[in-house]
């Protein structure tokens, strides 16, 4: 497992699969390490991923100072690797939270990016939000599915601010395309995984200046890809559209009948669109 030292002395992992131009790959969560993204349903047939498992996940070490979770601050931990790898340019990948950490990244170091490809992107770096009814309507798209009522109702309770525990869980099914025994078993290796202490820090105040932001994504002309998931009931279709506007090279591709995690629920055809995009 090969590894890096961030600005601060923190030692960092990363994973790498397949052979080729690298893409590096920023996992979601927020503050999840890689595993679960896999080897992103065989894009590693086209491209050398570099995955990395950030600061307190994984097998990264553990920093000494908790609030180098923020994301602004987590950019370094991208710049160091990028560094590392002795690249002029990288090809950047992110998942979910992650294209908050990529979108800053882009914004504070716009000619260190060849690429972007923005997967399920969550939008919070750029000040825009989904609506709790928003969130209901995509999720009538699943009004046959056998658990649709209970799942349901667990998201109106949530839309609602009567949320559980029990809610939060009973909505997992939304986020996958089919709730088959490939997709439970994807979301069960998922918890406890994720680094608690770090996902409070990751949007913590002052990690996000929209206006900012949206500027300087504005006039970051490089090609950008913004890939929904058609059911994704997290980053849903409208808000990555909205998100896609802001770019001025973007294209914005929803791929049908998928959730939050298109790689599992069409390999193939994730697959074969985000690698034409990477080239």
């Amino acid at each position: 497992m090969p590894t890096f030292s961030a600005h601060d002395g923190t030692d960092l992992a990363y994973h790498v699969f397949g052979e080729g131009i690298p893409v590096i790959c920023l996992p979601g969560g927020p503050m999840l390490d890689s595993m679960y993204l896999g080897e992103l349903g065989g894009l590693s047939a086209h491209r050398q991923l570099v995955m990395v498992d950030p600061r307190g996940t994984g097998q990264s070490a553990i920093p000494e100072n908790a609030t180098s979770y923020r994301c602004d601050r987590l950019v370094d931990d991208v710049e160091a690797l990028r560094e590392h790898l002795g690249l002029d340019r990288v090809d950047l990948l992110a998942h979910c939270a992650a294209a908050n950490l990529a979108a800053l990244y882009v914004a504070r170091h716009p000619e260190r990016v060849g690429k972007l490809a923005l997967i399920t992107p969550s939008t919070m770096a750029v000040g825009i939000a989904a609506t709790g009814e928003s969130r209901l309507e995509t999720a009538q798209l699943r009004k046959d599915e056998p658990w649709f009522g209970a799942a349901f109702a667990a998201l109106e309770a949530i839309v609602a601010g009567n949320a559980t525990d029990d809610s939060w869980k009973a909505i997992d099914p939304f986020f996958y395309g089919r709730w088959d025994a490939a997709a439970q078993a994807h979301q069960a290796a998922q918890d406890g995984r994720r680094n608690d202490e770090a996902a409070a820090a990751f949007g913590a105040e002052g990690a996000y200046d929209p206006d900012a932001t949206r500027a300087a994504l504005g006039v970051f002309d490089a090609p950008v890809l913004l890939l929904a998931g058609e059911v994704d009931l997290n980053s849903i279709a409208s808000v990555v559209a909205e998100f896609a506007e802001l770019f001025p090279n973007a294209e914005l591709v929803v791929q049908p009948e998928a959730g939050h995690y298109p790689w599992l629920d069409d390999a193939d055809r994730f697959v074969a669109r985000t690698a034409t995009f990477l080239g």
